[in-house]
């Protein structure tokens, strides 16, 4: 590899390297210690060295340096890692630059020639490099060195590398750590002692931070059930950050595609470096952070002040910029930030070179002031042209405007708070079916009503209209402690609506698609598929009680609503829980409105909750449970077992407490929701908790605690709700006995605010980054023990080795997927089959499979073989094999009995494995000669019926797996397979000519490379003969009893004394044999056959042939080398 020339002093070198050839302006030299003559105590000493201190050396023993006469200097030019490399970067300098450098008169003048004719080598080679990193020098050699340690194919992507520790008990060792687009691998070497482990990133179970008495930091990964420690980086947080970035790559990508397919970024493995893995990481937070559209990406940040009128200071804080939105966060603890989409700005005041300052007006007559911006001249332009292009007509194009009046706005603004206009999108009607929210029309308010309950809403909605005058309304509003507090005490009923849509980020995308909503009604009316089966079943069980949905027009509504996100997300379609939440929504917004909040409910707020698995809920229960045992210790240590708060909880997360409250009241932890997100949630769920501390103690089963937090729920009232009673929600287990006070829900969101507010959004987020490993391999890991419990009843392979065969078996599906963007093989796995169904290969993973586990896979003709035995277990014909087909088959070969296995190898030469176009060839009907070439080209021959792929598999129902499940087919076949009586060896069918020829060929290709080969060939070949000469007989005997068959029982006569021939000489072919047919009878019916019966009487008869076939199989050995060499076998 050509090097970017380095100044090298050789006085310091010539201890550490050996001249090996040198000429006036080169020398070669090898690294001591390796080559001929290495190893020893120098060898070691070095090998430490060049490993400790990152060098070269260590991968490339080889260099090749520049020097001019009468110099001391000298440059490193080339390094290689074997001699045959090194040695031609020699001859190309010896035979292209040598020549050249003799024309120059000064030695500066020939040093300069040679590194830039090294530059321009190493640039030509950089040209279709995938390499995009700040040193494409050192990352070059890193990846050198990547390659050469861990012998993963070229393919996998190095995305960076780090120094670190990692502890083998109490013991460092000094190394690097590679981080690559698949696995994490670690290398160290140490006076002689190599550590070298590699881990792919779908098979890592925990990955974070921890701190001990001995490691002050450290990143802990579990995987495999092994504990790996690393200390000592330089930028530990980068580094832990990078990881968990790449293995929730890896998660997403493999077992929770449904997400992945929604995040274009990384979507091709080969293009994924640093610097894109980091951009993605922190446009998520930005995301998460300002609930903006998962279109967005952070563009830029910059370090501002930003004026804040109401209460006349500047507060410092970061600009986020995305492709449509301006965002500010405060970062001095006034939790102040501001989102302005670009589509509001109006106009861009000139930059205040004195202040740094940029101006920008807002719709409803707001400007915001930025000072103290560092490029602000550029940022100011950037802003301008953007808005320009975006500004919609009616409101002109967005441009510089005079700096007075920008001032003017502002003056205007806060001297006239009232005049603030309403918010964007809710001035125009939707050109939906319902524009008005349920509860307007099922419970309109009295404005004249003077009842307490009232009075305390109006106020409720003055404090609101006063917040919106001084703090702004719409996108644009700043959202402080204020807001929050406001939150907290109830957000008035008539404002609901409003704001759920402005804290949600649903208004965003309601203005950005509009007259979306009306044509996916249309589109989705009259559809008739599982989700809307299923939605008009539970249409009637959402809010039974509430007035709007025991009439028509509600039901109707909540039906488009729920049909048209089916329609737009028919991965989630619908799921239970989500006909509650609906409801809610519907009462206090508009048709349309609640379908966007429906939208940033499923797919930004609570991701992954609504899909078959619910991995979304179970990630924030085991946050939720992370949580207990940090602020709740004293619960944690009574009830051991927290499965019960998983249990119990699961309802508060999935329905956001609205199934277990009453409505009057949930709606007040939707408010918190929609504002703080499932922090809010969390909170709530810790606050319950303790206030039912004390009687959760007391219990002594999980059922009285369930009854406990029932009656809590049945008694918590929302004092302030100026819903009638025809509207409000009775108590679920109301029995008309108080056994618990009352306790007004603003009282108990107050106090989940005070106890657990100082719970960050960003530690939600990290702690369900964490947790959703570990919830993702728990469901995996039930998946594994289901198959293996129903696979180990039908198979004798042992439980341990069953379960690394079934690792090696889902290995083999990924590795087909490492490499390849938007791989095909990905949709072999599907999460809402049955277990066995999960994970299934089709044939180019089992060919690889089969050269790896089958004792049989060194015949000449593996891939035939293979291409037969896909056929035979795959029962179904769909072309994919599942874990259980597998295993039958290998465990015969393992652990049959010699009847057993050659029962196999006979039912590989019959249809469905060797198909009816290889027997029914015209070739063999004609009963004419078949050479060697002949047959061999039938056994690579595909399968000619109608349902036939490519590859040569039959697939009788390709639609497998693609839609529902049929649970009707699948318990019939399972009643079929408990019905089914073990097959008996007179229910085979006889093999033919053609059958046999093969049988006989496969036989031969089985016993190569066996100590005991030539007896075998020899035993195979008095067996045909045998078999031929019974045969020979049957048909004269036939003949004798019945005159007019006799004619064909002459054509075979010749057979035997070419078989006798073969025997005598120990042929290793057999098809000539049964070939030698006399053309005279090549017109009349000569077929003969063999029953299964025959065959294996006659191969008993041979001892070498039943030790063969009983030879032990080492299974553990077997497994384990196929795990060291399933990586490699997929270079």
């Amino acid at each position: 590899m050509w090097l970017k020339p380095e100044e090298v002093l050789l006085k310091n070198a010539l201890k550490l390297w050996v001249t090996e050839k040198c000429n006036d302006y080169f020398i070669l030299q090898r690294r001591r210690g390796s080559g001929e003559g290495g190893g020893g105590l120098t060898g070691l000493l070095v090998g430490t060295l060049d490993t400790v201190l990152d060098s070269m050396a260590k991968v490339a023993p080889f260099r090749i340096l520049h020097q001019t006469p009468d110099s001391q200097i000298y440059w490193s030019i080339a390094c290689g890692a074997t001699k045959e490399e090194i040695e031609k970067h020699w001859e190309w300098l010896e035979k292209t630059v040598m020549r050249t450098l003799s024309v120059f008169d000064s030695n500066e003048d020939i040093t300069s020639f040679v590194q830039g004719k090294i530059r321009g080598l190493i640039a030509e080679e950089g040209k279709s490099s995938l390499v995009n990193e700040e040193d494409p020098e050192k990352f070059r050699e890193a990846r050198l060195r990547f390659e050469k340690w861990f012998g993963l194919p070229e393919k996998e992507k190095l995305v960076t590398y780090y120094s670190c520790s990692y502890w083998r008990g109490r013991v460092p060792c000094q190394g690097w750590l590679y981080l690559s687009t698949n696995f994490l691998s670690f290398y160290s070497f140490l006076l002689g002692s190599e550590v070298k482990f590699v881990v792919s990133w779908d098979e890592i179970w925990k990955l974070e931070k921890t701190s001990t008495v001995i490691l002050t930091e450290s990143i802990h990964v579990s995987a495999r059930g092994e504990d790996h420690y690393f200390s000592m980086f330089l930028h530990l947080n980068e580094t832990f950050l990078l990881m968990e970035q790449l293995a929730d790559y890896a998660i997403k990508r493999f077992f929770d595609k449904e997400t992945f397919e929604g995040d274009p970024a990384l979507s091709d493995p080969l293009q994924i470096t640093k610097r894109g893995v980091e951009t993605r990481a922190r446009s998520e937070q930005f995301r998460a952070f300002f609930r903006l559209p998962r279109e967005e990406n952070l563009l830029e940040v910059h370090e501002s002040f930003l004026w804040v009128p109401f209460s006349h200071f500047n507060t410092l804080g970061k600009i986020c910029v995305s492709e449509n939105y301006l965002c500010f966060a405060s970062q001095d603890g006034s939790q102040c930030y501001v989102i302005i989409p670009i589509r509001e700005v109006i106009g861009v005041e000139k930059p205040d070179n004195a202040n740094k300052a940029v101006t920008m007006c807002v719709r409803g007559k707001r400007a915001v002031r930025f000072s103290e911006v560092r490029d602000f001249e550029r940022f100011a332009s950037r802003i301008r042209s953007r808005c320009g292009v975006l500004a919609s007509p009616q409101h002109g194009a967005a441009g510089e405007v005079s700096t007075d009046v920008c001032r003017s706005l502002m003056e205007h603004f806060e001297e006239n708070p009232e005049e603030e206009a309403l918010m964007v999108g809710q001035k125009g009607s939707s050109k939906t079916v319902s524009t008005e929210a349920l509860m307007t029309v099922f419970h309109p308010q009295d404005a004249e009503n003077l009842d307490p309950k009232m009075l305390k809403e109006k106020m409720k909605e003055q404090s609101w209209n006063i917040h919106f005058a001084e703090y702004g309304r719409g996108m644009s509003m700043f959202r402080t402690k204020k807001t929050r507090d406001l939150i907290v005490r109830g957000v008035p009923e008539g404002l609901r609506g409003e704001l759920w849509l402005l804290f949600s980020g649903a208004v965003n995308d309601m203005a950005t698609h509009p007259g979306y909503y009306s044509e996916l009604v249309e589109q989705s009316m009259g559809t008739c598929t599982l989700a809307t089966d299923e939605i008009e079943r539970d249409l009637h069980r959402s809010l039974p009680e509430h007035p709007a949905f025991q009439s028509d027009t509600g039901i109707s509504a909540l039906r488009r609503v729920l049909t048209a996100y089916a329609y737009r997300n028919p991965k989630i379609g619908y799921c239970q829980a989500m006909n509650i939440l609906t409801s809610v929504l519907l009462l206090y917004a508009k048709e349309e409105e609640a379908f966007w909040l429906l939208v940033a409910v499923c797919e930004r707020m609570l991701p992954d909750y609504f899909n078959r698995r619910i991995i979304g809920a179970l990630v924030d229960q085991a946050v939720f449970e992370e949580l207990i045992r940090e602020k709740l210790s004293q619960l944690t240590e009574h009830m051991t077992d927290m499965t019960f708060f998983s249990s119990v909880s699961l309802s508060w997360f999935l329905t956001l407490f609205i199934s277990v409250l009453p409505i009057e009241s949930a709606v007040n932890v939707v408010d918190c929701f929609f504002y703080d997100g499932i922090k809010a949630i969390l909170q709530l769920g810790l606050a319950v908790l303790d206030y039912n501390m004390d009687r959760l103690l007391t219990c002594r089963d999980d059922a009285e605690a369930v009854t406990v937090l029932n009656k809590f729920f049945d008694n918590v009232t929302n004092k302030d709700s100026p819903l009638p009673p025809t509207v409000q929600q009775a108590p679920v287990g109301s029995n008309g006995k108080e056994s618990h006070t009352k306790v007004d829900i603003t009282d108990l969101i107050k106090e989940a605010y005070e106890k657990y507010g100082d719970i960050r959004s960003e530690e939600v987020e990290s702690m369900r980054r964490r947790n959703r490993l570990y919830v993702i391999q728990t469901l995996e890991d039930t998946t594994k023990q289901n198959v293996l419990r129903v696979v180990s009843q039908e198979v004798k392979i042992s439980p341990a080795d069953l379960d690394d065969l079934y690792e090696i078996f889902k290995k083999q599906h990924f590795l087909s997927c490492y490499w390849t963007m938007n791989s095909p093989v990905l949709l072999h796995h599907d999460p809402s089959l049955p277990y066995l169904e999960q994970y299934q290969l089709a044939l180019p993973q089992f060919r690889a499979l089969f050269s790896l586990l089958c004792p049989w896979a060194h015949c000449a003709h593996r891939d035939a073989l293979a291409l037969w035995m896909f056929r035979l277990l795959d029962e179904n014909q769909d072309g994919l094999l599942n874990f259980k087909e597998l295993c039958c088959g290998l465990d015969v070969t393992y652990s049959g009995t010699f009847t057993d296995k050659l029962k196999l190898l006979f039912k590989l030469h019959l249809p469905p494995a060797f198909s009816e176009l290889e027997t029914g060839s015209p070739v063999f009907s004609k009963g004419s000669r078949l050479c060697k070439e002949d047959l061999s080209h039938l056994s690579q021959l595909n399968v000619s019926l109608t349902d036939v792929s490519d590859d040569g598999v039959i697939r009788k129902s390709p639609e497998k797996g693609k839609g529902k499940v049929d649970l009707q087919a699948y318990l019939k076949q399972w009643q079929d397979e408990l019905l089914k009586k073990e097959e008996s060896i007179k229910d085979l069918p006889r093999i033919n000519q053609a059958q046999f020829i093969q049988f006989s060929k496969t036989m031969y290709n089985l016993f190569h490379g066996d100590p005991e080969e030539e007896s075998l060939y020899r035993a195979i070949a008095r067996v045909t003969s045998l078999l031929l000469k019974m045969e020979e007989v049957g048909r004269r005997l036939q003949g004798s009893g019945a005159p007019s068959e006799a004619g064909p029982v002459e054509g075979p006569a010749a057979r035997p004394s070419g078989v006798e021939s073969e025997t005598s000489g120990a042929s290793r072919s057999s098809a000539d044999t049964g070939g030698a047919t006399s053309p005279a009878h090549g017109q009349r019916d000569t077929e003969w056959s063999f029953a299964f019966e025959q065959i294996l009487a006659s191969l008993l008869n041979e001892p070498v042939l039943v030790r063969f076939f009983e030879k032990p199989v080492d299974v553990h050995r077997t497994l384990e080398q196929a795990k060291m060499a399933q990586i490699r076998a997929n270079k």
